[in-house]
């Protein structure tokens, strides 16, 4: 066996992308004895709690465990262990889909938390690397193997990246962490754009025979320094992926001027730095080191699930569509417009779950193990946009899944539009949150619920927002974003946000759009109104059949800054109480903010 190679047939659980080590749990047990003991001081046992995927929150002596789910992918019997957690372990009784594609559980103590971990481990879910200064989640997007417009299936690519760089010695302490993410199309269906290293499938002709391949884009990024990755290399064989991957990873390890200061430790500012031809460079230095002397073959580390195998092929409707036993119940057909799709294997469809702000509860996960056992060959795929996918759906059965999804308090449609608003934790659970991103969110859906939008238009912007500048809830992809920040008033402090517009992430090649912010900030409590303010602008103003994007292109910040001024001027503030309160609370605000443990 070679120095590159790695048998998977003998893991512990043959379910899981990550293999699953028993002694793990037994370590992380007895690491977290010592701490309780005072025998392991803070700081150091937090290094290892993060790399098992537990979490510290702004509240005390509780966790955040943190459920890393490659490419999102799930089959039954996992969603039903997801909801046990939730059900038996999380005090709120839910789960919380996030951007990254994982699953996170809130106000767990840490004795508890090893037992979840342990839970989770029988049923091949880990949380191994999900949190810390290492390799994250590794993203898909959840109808690869199934888009019409998929050049090939990374699904099995995707598995392989996760399961080479898990546990690697020289990842465990880079100088921040690292995000992935691997789309099945050449326009992007995962904001490939905005990651670390973003994969999009390339086959190209070499002697005459089609080779499969990677486009590599890298140092992409959000937060207080939001930037589109660039093109690193054009075309990698899928051949030669992984050892590519590993000079770039061992670049980044090995730059030492990432190491001055953690808040300019991320690829993007090398790229930012040095260039993408001097990113490439070092890399090509790299790769001439003893370590890449051999090719590291892709094969031994591949996620191999047929799902295509043992079933038979969907019968096919007359007329192309599926059918609907129910007379055409007008709201069944709203949802299948929006939340269905046909894939590319004639008569099925996948099928997006619409989840409120990614929360999903304890019956609710379990309802939907049943619906993927009995509709879904008991498949189900994580989004980026904080839904799920039901996939291989036949069209005969898409009322009876729609009826089920009901049942449980998820039949609503609208997928990807308007009223499917992602937002972050924010100061519900998060040590760096700002404002209650949740309770806005909330807050949002209610408004726009109530002003019953069916202009096409103003149905399919995004609306994204993060309680913090970091934008966990992708703010900065919004075609309208906020993000969390305060309002000074006198010696006292208020939640405000601030607004981005213009954001785009769909069919972009890569190239996404990074929103641009105004010079308004808004108390937190005037946002849903001031929401009300920038799509009535847009609906009395704009051309005829003219998009957001394009509007806001055409007439810049301006128009928007001056509408909203009359929210935002500090003036009016004191006399308004209410706006010292932040959503979902009752107490007056308090600023507090601790240090994140993903530069720790």
């Amino acid at each position: 066996m070679t120095a590159h190679s790695a048998p998977f047939a003998d893991e512990t659980k043959p379910l899981s992308v990550i293999p699953i080590l028993p002694e793990e749990y037994d370590d992380f047990e007895t690491e977290a004895g010592k701490f309780r003991r005072g025998e392991i001081e803070e700081k150091k046992f937090m290094g290892y709690r993060l790399k098992r995927g537990v979490y510290g929150q702004r509240q005390a002596d509780v966790q955040m465990v943190r459920v890393k789910i490659p490419f999102g992918g799930l089959n039954a019997d996992q969603l039903d262990t997801l909801g046990r957690i939730a059900r038996d372990f999380a005090p709120l009784n839910k789960g919380h889909v996030t951007t990254r594609e994982n699953v996170q559980f809130h106000f767990i103590p840490l004795e508890r938390a090893i037992e979840a971990l342990r839970i989770l481990g029988d049923v091949g879910l880990s949380t191994r690397e999900a949190c810390g200064n290492c390799v994250r989640n590794v993203t898909g997007s959840p109808y690869a193997g199934v888009s019409k417009d998929e050049v090939f299936d990374p699904t099995p690519y995707a598995g392989a990246f996760t399961r080479y760089f898990v546990r690697k010695p020289f990842t465990q302490d880079m100088p921040r962490k690292f995000k992935v993410a691997f789309s099945c199309t050449a326009s992007d269906d995962v904001i490939a754009g905005i990651h670390d290293i973003g994969f999009m499938p390339v086959i190209r002709e070499i002697d005459g025979e089609q080779v499969k391949g990677f486009r590599m884009l890298v140092g992409g990024g959000l937060a207080t320094f939001a930037r589109n990755a660039e093109e690193l290399y054009d075309f990698v064989p899928v051949s030669d992926f992984l050892r590519v991957s590993e000079a770039l990873l061992r670049t980044f390890n090995n730059s030492t001027e990432l190491r001055k200061t953690r808040f300019k430790a991320r690829i993007k500012f090398l790229v930012s730095w040095i260039g993408i031809d001097g990113l490439r460079d070092r890399v090509e230095e790299e790769l001439k080191q003893d370590w890449a002397s051999d090719p590291i073959d892709p094969a031994p580390y591949l996620w191999k699930d047929d799902e295509e195998s043992g079933f038979s092929a969907a019968a096919l409707p007359m007329n192309g569509s599926a059918p609907s036993p129910n007379g055409d119940s007008w709201p069944f057909s709203v949802w299948r417009s929006k939340n269905t799709r046909e894939q590319r294997q004639p008569g099925f469809f996948a099928v997006e779950v619409k989840l409120p702000i990614g929360d999903i509860d304890a019956d609710q996960f379990s309802g939907l193990a049943k619906i993927s056992r009995r509709f879904a060959r008991g498949r189900a795929r994580t989004s980026f946009e904080q839904n799920i996918v039901l996939r291989w759906v036949r069209a005969e059965d898409l009322y009876g899944l729609w009826r089920e999804l009901g049942r449980i308090g998820l039949g609503d449609g609208g997928a990807h539009e308007i009223t499917d608003v992602v937002s972050c934790p924010g100061t519900d659970s998060c040590k760096l949150g700002i404002t209650s991103s949740m309770g806005l969110g909330k807050e949002i859906i209610k408004t726009l619920d109530e002003m019953n939008i069916d202009d096409p238009l103003i149905r399919e912007l995004h609306i994204k927002m993060s309680g913090c500048p970091n934008s966990c809830g992708m703010h900065h992809l919004g075609n309208i974003g906020f993000h969390g920040g305060t309002l000074r008033v006198g010696d006292a402090r208020l939640p405000a946000y601030e607004v981005f517009l213009g954001g785009k992430y769909e069919d972009t090649g890569g190239d996404t759009r990074i929103a641009d912010r105004i010079s308004i900030r808004l108390p937190a409590k005037r946002v849903p109104e001031g929401l009300r303010i920038i799509l009535a602008l847009y609906l009395n103003e704009r051309l005829d059949g003219e998009r957001f994007n394009e509007y806001y292109e055409r007439l810049g910040k301006r128009p928007f800054e001056d509408a909203l001024r009359d929210l935002h001027l500090s003036g009016k503030f004191g006399d308004d109480p209410d706006l010292f309160v932040d959503w979902n609370r009752s107490e007056a605000y308090v600023l507090e903010r601790g240090e994140g443990e993903c530069m720790s």
